[in-house]
């Protein structure tokens, strides 16, 4: 497995809220400092996707990377999302998360107005251009729609960008990843809890994973296990884990089922916000049935 900027073990950390819809910094500091010091991962993802971004504002932004990066910077590294649907506005974002002390952000693909590849491709360099962190590429066009995947040469091209090192990858497109991991050093992470083994088996570097929320410990352990090239032993954690991953993901996205767990177990996360509901009583216990079958599996 090749060098991983980030660390191989990262949580796309959902953002907590407090019961009347505010951010939840006091929360967002208790979180950080679980997932690194009892969930075992080595970096977090915030205002990202599990995070909920397209609700937050871009103070809120800020303020959470501000107070995750005061709590656990000091022992794991925190990437911050930055993407928009506009060049200026995810520039700005950028410098801010810089600013707040982020150790690299993460750039999704524009999305909705339908940009070319070429458009696309400038708008990621014109932000790396202007980041004073590293940058890693964020491929996932089931949410940003039709046309805007990166092509193998687009990421072969973004790969001489000296700012952009990492991709976190939920094209789920194992030729394209694999074609792309040859040619180029960009460190890849699986954004796809179904596809961590699948990809660091072809080289990548770790996962951005949304079931390290919740079980964390057991996501690290796969990812040494293939690190250390015990492929055995990360096939029966892999497979082990494929059950609570897809229940997290049964109804809805995997924040709304992470915010269930950590209601039932004491943890912050609180509501979501809308558009987005919170999971049902019936949803809440297949989730709770899952991480027990999990946890209680050796």
């Amino acid at each position: 497995m090749r060098d991983a900027p980030f660390g191989r073990c990262l949580a796309a950390m959902i953002t907590p809220f407090a019961s009347d819809g505010s951010l939840d910094l006091p929360g967002a500091r208790r979180l950080a400092a679980h997932l690194v010091d009892r969930g075992g991962c080595e970096g977090l993802v915030v205002n990202g996707t599990v995070g909920e971004s397209p609700t937050t504002s871009d103070a809120e932004k800020a303020a959470l990377v501000r107070a995750v990066v005061e709590e656990v910077g000091d022992r794991a590294s925190v990437v911050a999302g930055v993407g928009t649907a506009d060049t200026r506005h995810t520039v700005g974002l950028a410098r801010a998360a810089g600013a707040a002390g982020a150790d690299g952000v993460l750039v999704v693909t524009p999305y909705y107005s339908r940009p070319t590849q070429a458009g696309i491709v400038h708008h990621l360099r014109t932000v790396a251009d202007a980041s004073e962190v590293p940058v890693m590429l964020y491929d996932i066009p089931a949410r940003t729609g039709e046309g805007t995947a990166l092509t193998a040469g687009s990421l072969r091209g973004l790969a001489e960008h000296p700012r952009i090192v990492a991709v976190k990858d939920c094209a789920a497109d194992l030729l394209k990843s694999g074609l792309v991991l040859g040619d180029t050093d960009l460190a890849y992470y699986s954004g796809n809890d179904e596809l961590n083994l699948p990809l660091l088996a072809i080289g990548a570097s770790g996962v951005v994973s949304t079931a390290a929320n919740v079980a964390g410990p057991r996501v690290r352990a796969l990812v040494e296990a293939a690190a250390k090239g015990d492929l055995a032993e990360a096939g029966r954690l892999h497979r082990a884990l494929l059950p609570l991953v897809s229940v997290l993901y049964a109804e809805g996205p995997g924040n709304v089922s992470v915010k269930a767990l950590f209601a039932a177990a004491g943890l912050p996360g609180g509501p979501v916000r809308s558009p987005l509901l919170a999971a049902g009583p019936e949803l809440t216990e297949r989730l709770t049935e899952a991480l027990r079958a999990l946890l209680s599996a050796e």
